[in-house]
């Protein structure tokens, strides 16, 4: 009997010290990395791993890395939360209640959708459900400032992802995501799904009505070029326009995902533009790269559907947010 009770006692230490380190190893990783090309080596090293650094969110979306706080910032959007991961304190919410607060009609009710900050260091935020794009006055509370609310007079859709330029220009996209039924809610006022530039000043301009879902947005880095990615699985594609100083010109397919969206969940969503001219956009799969010629040199493949992503401010990682995940790669600077 004795030497029953010193065996399942040691048996009981022993997965004791066990059980943690397995369930460590199982949930703090995802998923694999793609390489279509030897380009994909120089953004991603072979021992590179999608870590889970977060979870359990309803759908994560619109990351940001906020210099200020040394942390990323993103949108849980069905539960109207803007949460904060710094390596730190680890995962806090950052506000509650902001996207949605009832000031314009909606019947989906959604959060905060895309995160931006603009050049003083304020946080921008798409408010999905209040259907504007808003500036946080306070980084203590809720206290924010309408920048742009309605297009000659008509309530946007619900503003979804935006990039400022260097002049202090911000680009956003207009979809229907946000409304309950989409393009056919009686709530929707715009004609159309558009792509829009708001001037310092304040003047607003529609530069894009033509494309059907207009979702992740992003500049390169000489600032001569737009990307907009169009979620629709009818008309999967990035989109790339010339900017010029009335808006954008020469529109013209940069990467075409029809093709793989028949083999790998998701759609294009969020992007972002790499020193090196790279891109890399959420979609079939996960997170592609494709070079500033078009072509698709490898995929981050995250398993679970992607909507965005974002890197730090030294390019040392890119964030993602994926369903119910947070997480993150190491890029090679």
């Amino acid at each position: 009997m004795f030497i029953f009770i010193l065996m399942m006692i040691k048996k009981t230490f022993l997965l004791l010290l066990f059980v943690p380190f397995v369930s460590i190893s199982q949930n703090d990783f995802i998923g694999s990395i793609e390489r279509l090309s030897i380009e994909m080596d120089k953004f991603i090293s072979k021992d590179s791993k999608i870590e889970i650094i977060a979870k359990g969110f309803n759908w994560s979306e619109g990351p940001v890395w906020s210099k200020k706080l040394n942390a990323v910032l993103f949108s849980d959007v069905p539960n109207n939360i803007i949460y904060k991961w710094d390596k730190k304190n680890g995962l806090n919410i950052f506000l509650d209640k902001i996207g949605y607060s009832g000031i314009v009609p909606n019947s989906k009710k959604a959060g905060t959708n895309g995160l931006t900050i603009d050049q003083e260091g304020n946080l921008i935020i798409c408010m999905h459900g209040d259907r504007r794009i808003v500036k946080l006055i306070d980084w203590n509370s809720n206290k924010v400032l309408p920048i742009a609310t309605s297009f000659n007079n008509k309530l946007f859709n619900s503003p979804n992802d935006l990039v400022y330029n260097s002049k202090k220009e911000l680009f956003f996209t207009d979809p229907p995501y946000g409304l309950q039924n989409g393009d056919n809610d009686e709530l929707k006022e715009l004609q159309f799904n558009g792509v829009f530039r708001l001037s310092p000043n304040g003047k607003l301009k529609v530069l894009i009505k033509n494309l059907s879902r207009p979702n992740g947005i992003a500049i390169s880095g000489d600032e001569k070029t737009l990307y907009v990615a169009n979620s629709d699985l009818k008309n999967l594609v990035i989109m790339k326009y010339k900017i010029i100083d009335e808006g954008v010109k020469n529109p013209e397919v940069f990467f075409d995902g029809s093709v793989l969206s028949k083999k790998d969940i998701g759609a294009f969503d969020g992007l972002k533009v790499h020193p090196s001219g790279t891109v890399f956009a959420t979609g079939p799969g996960g997170v592609l790269l494709i070079n500033n010629e078009g072509n698709h040199i490898g995929t981050i493949r995250t398993e679970v559907r992607s909507a965005n992503c974002a890197f730090d401010d030294k390019y040392e990682y890119l964030y993602i947010t994926s369903h119910q995940y947070l997480s993150r790669i190491r890029i090679i600077r």
